[in-house]
């Protein structure tokens, strides 16, 4: 097979849909021509202009406007707005002849087939042959799409569905018409895998493929045992949230962001083309589903659903639930069972599903008939929709946020203690369920080699699930690679030369024995190993310090441990930089304050492009004191050296840290400064980033690693700089801009930045300066005003402005 090379695709069809796919592939750094249909009367606003309906403005004024309203969308589509400039926008009339010159044709029309085949029958005049066309449904059979097609436009094409938004969710399905080539299908696989960031999963081309067939399923279960059970919608989010693994939004806050007409549709769509399917009858719609899509209660999008937002008391924005007894909106009610606090101490949500399915109250009643209903659906839908159960569950995590697929609880639970709860029911598991238990296999799943094995129901045998050799899966290695652990880290063999010291702490913050284990790691690398990995793969980085340790040094006046607290932080950062080992961090997710000053220590970083970092420190009214504040100065002294304006740089870098700014992506923190240029990388799957990183790390030690020589020749500006920020602070804090406090933790930002007051700009080590940061550190945390700050973020979780 020829190599195939995706330089620049076309999409059709540019609504909300259209317009995230066109804007992912323009984040890695594909062509995009993104085309939709040429308007058919002037606005009245053209009409005022003169303009007619062959101006091209108007022509394209529905792509242009699209696009324009995707790219303000929060979040944003994007990984940066320069990004933007790589779609080129038309209509299909004046540019459908340029998909001659794409690589890939991505058709995202409206959900009618008799619309879809005229567009494919327009397509195929003008491309090219070989070229990829596939189509972005959500659930129209791909078979009947390209039927009167030519021969090689139905061998090139398929059904990929993106999930919406698509930069965010993972779910990459690929469905094959009755003539896709193999070739094409095997592309694409590692294409959404390795380029796009995606989890790719073939479906077969069933109704709703994989992931809406069980989404919607689960949905609708949860909307008939929500009567039977006698359940608020509260309640149920609060048991369907992040206690089982699931997004915050859960399930009906869920349903009110995604549209509960696009819910509708697909569950409309499953109860009329899959009469055979044994929960036909859950498909039909509850009584006051209809009554919500009469009264056009859809949710955000026509400002209420099973949530509505209103103006309470004082003006305060409220939100009110809906009644589904009286289908009429409330003041919201606090959700609370006794079984959900008895998992209140388990970390790992795995382990919290035999405690959550052994309730006594009502809670336990509801996971029973819950998981019991979804273990039997799952288990019927093989060899249906996928022949392998891992599809299922890796379409459940990637499409719908889950943390754990339905065959990974049942796991967790216990199989032969599912089938009990089942059976208690009244459900039956399909019987290859039975036949697994008869051979000896116990689970879905198990690990070998640090592999993930599933059991193959034609093979009735454990086999290894594909594609797994470009990924290290930490869960998979953690106990037989250990080589180090206490309560804040475990550290393992990579293998190569190379370890990972991957943190264990409640968000991942840094306190003790986090940098204890750091420094072990620092330790076992420079005496057996080749470099170090600084990575995890839990849902963040690291959201920083230990603000809660820093509160209670600073509460009890203990300043000489806290400074010796500080000093260690720092000490360690500086020992990541200035080890005879190269050092490799891997920030995803928030890398937030202590995370991030870790980021800008290490020799190189390989970031997630879903990467929100930044030193937030102001927040909780200090400064970075792990080395952030000294490192920010540093690189702007690196940059006078270049010749850029030395005042103009320095302030850029004080705006950073003094804002508290935090990137949308890897990308925005190349502007921070936080990511730099030449050094740093981005990687689209963060299933590959621990192996990008080691692989990394490996080459930097096999290219003759040397342990850097500290700085001692970091240029700062003294009084000349000081001045200016001090009047700048003057000036804000006078017309009210920022508090008395907020300019008292910026004036010794600027203190730090500046090197003092000195009369000249110095050349000075990195440690004057994380001297000058530790001690503006420890001033501000005996100020009333930081340590209520503190509090308010400990109990909230959110910064408090003074």
């Amino acid at each position: 097979m020829n190599k195939r090379i995706i330089n620049k695709v076309a999409v059709i069809g540019s609504g909300i849909m259209g317009s995230g796919i066109a804007c992912h592939f323009a984040n890695i750094g594909v062509e995009v021509l993104l085309l939709d249909i040429v308007p058919r009367e002037l606005t009245d606003a053209e009409k005022a202009k003169g303009l007619t309906l062959e101006n091209k403005a108007v022509r394209n004024r529905l792509v242009n406007n699209a696009l324009q309203t995707a790219l303000k969308s929060k979040p944003s589509p994007i990984y940066h707005q320069k990004f933007a400039s790589r779609i080129t926008t038309g209509n299909l009339e004046d540019d459908i002849a340029k998909v001659a010159d794409v690589d890939w044709i991505i058709e995202v029309v409206v959900e009618r087939l008799d619309i879809k085949k005229k567009v494919f029958e327009n397509l195929d005049k003008h491309r090219t042959p070989g070229t990829l066309i596939t189509s972005n449904t959500s659930g129209i059979p791909i078979k009947f799409m390209s039927e009167g097609r030519s021969d090689d436009f139905q061998a090139h094409f398929c059904g990929t569905h993106f999930f919406n938004p698509a930069r965010y969710l993972k779910l990459f399905e690929i469905i094959p018409g009755p003539k896709t080539s193999k070739d094409v299908l095997d592309f694409l696989n590692g294409y959404g895998e390795q380029f796009l960031g995606k989890t790719s999963v073939v479906a077969k081309d069933t109704p709703a493929f994989i992931g809406n067939r069980i989404g919607i399923f689960g949905i609708q279960s949860l909307f008939h045992l929500v009567k039977e059970l006698d359940l608020t919608i509260e309640e149920v989010d609060k048991l369907t949230g992040p206690v089982i693994g699931r997004p915050k939004s859960a399930t009906f806050r869920t349903v009110d962001v995604v549209g509960l007409d696009t819910l509708v549709h697909v569950a409309n769509g499953i109860y009329e083309n899959c009469p055979n399917d044994e929960a036909h009858e859950l498909f039909k719609l509850p009584d006051f589903i209809n009554t919500m899509m009469e009264n056009k209660w859809l949710g955000s999008k026509t400002g209420q659903g099973f949530y509505k937002k209103v103006k309470g008391d004082g003006g305060k924005s409220e939100i009110l639930s809906l009644d589904l007894n009286t289908l009429e909106y409330r003041k919201k009610k606090s959700a609370k069972f006794s079984t959900l606090e008895l998992t209140k101490s388990i970390e790992n949500v795995a382990d919290r599903f035999k405690i959550l399915v052994g309730g006594k109250d009502k809670a336990g009643d509801f996971y029973r008939k819950n998981f019991a209903a979804m273990f039997a659906y799952v288990s019927n839908r093989i060899p249906e929709i996928t022949d392998e159960l891992y599809k299922i569950d890796n379409a459940m995590k990637a499409g719908f946020g889950w943390q754990h697929g339905p065959f990974q609880i049942w796991d967790a639970i216990g199989v032969e203690k599912g089938i009990e709860i089942m059976k208690a029911e009244g459900y039956e598991p399909a019987s290859w369920v039975n036949d697994m238990i008869a051979s000896g296999s116990s689970s879905f799943y198990s690990v070998k080699d640090g592999a993930t094995y599933f059991y193959d129901v034609p093979a009735k045998t454990q086999t290894k699930i594909p594609g797994q050799d470009a990924f290290i899966i930490l869960d998979n290695i953690r106990k037989s690679k250990e080589v180090f652990k206490n309560s804040g880290v475990v550290i393992e063999d990579l293998g190569d030369g190379i370890l990972n010291c991957e943190f264990q702490s409640k968000m991942n913050t840094i306190g003790g024995d986090v940098l204890n284990g750091l420094n072990k790691a620092i330790d076992l690398a420079e005496k057996n190993y080749q470099g170090l990995v600084i990575g995890n793969q839990a849902a963040n980085f690291s959201v920083g310090a230990n603000i809660g340790m820093i509160f209670m040094m600073a509460v009890e006046q203990e300043y000489d441990e806290l400074n010796m607290a500080i000093k260690y932080f720092q000490d360690t950062m500086m020992r990541m930089r200035y080890s005879s080992i190269p050092t490799v961090a891997a920030p995803h997710g928030m890398t937030l304050g202590g995370g991030c000053e870790l980021s800008l220590h290490a020799d190189k970083v390989v970031a997630a492009a879903e990467t929100y970092i930044g030193l937030v420190e102001f927040g909780v009214g200090v400064i970075p004191g792990g080395g952030g504040s000294k490192e920010m100065a540093l690189r702007a002294s690196d940059l006078f050296q270049k010749g850029d304006v030395k005042l103009n740089v320095l302030q850029e870098y004080f705006l950073t840290i003094g804002m508290a700014k935090v990137s949308t992506s890897a990308y925005e923190a190349f502007d921070l400064g936080i990511l730099q240029k030449g050094k740093d990388v981005v990687v689209v799957n963060k299933d590959r980033q621990i192996a990008t990183a080691k692989a990394y790390a490996k080459l930097m030690a096999e290219q003759g690693y040397t342990q850097p020589i500290k700085r001692k020749d970091v240029k700062v500006l003294g009084k000349q700089a000081l001045g200016m920020f001090l009047v700048g602070t003057d000036s804000m804090e006078a017309s009210n801009y920022i508090s008395e406090h907020d300019q008292k933790i910026a004036n010794k930002l600027a203190y730090v930045m500046a090197g003092g007051d000195l009369s000249e700009p110095t050349q000075v080590s990195e440690q004057y300066l994380l001297d000058l940061e530790r001690e503006a550190f420890l001033s501000l945390c005996t100020e009333r005003k930081t340590l209520e700050r503190i509090q308010h973020m400990l109990k909230t979780g959110k910064p408090l402005r003074n």
